[in-house]
């Protein structure tokens, strides 16, 4: 079972840079029904990555919470955040 849950990340205004405050997190591209595959990424010792699917380039910034982004409004709350 996991220890924490895993946020997740959606583009809907198609910006081509999000920054983050994990490196653990989930791409779902946009919100459904415009969704792609929900793909698990992992930056790692590296600062950014980018999603196969959507091509968002995700920057990992320190100072974010795990539910901040910049520009904010793309963490999606799930059923785990209730």
């Amino acid at each position: 079972m996991a220890d924490h849950i895993v946020p997740h990340f959606a583009n809907d205004d198609g910006v081509a840079v999000i920054h983050i405050g994990v490196k653990e997190f989930q791409c779902m591209g946009a919100r459904a029904p415009f969704d792609h595959p929900h793909v698990f990424l992992d930056i790692g010792g590296d600062t950014e990555i980018v999603c196969p699917y959507c091509s968002t380039l995700y920057k990992h910034d320190p100072a974010l919470h795990a539910d901040e982004t910049r520009p904010a409004g793309a963490y999606v709350k799930t059923l785990a955040d209730a």
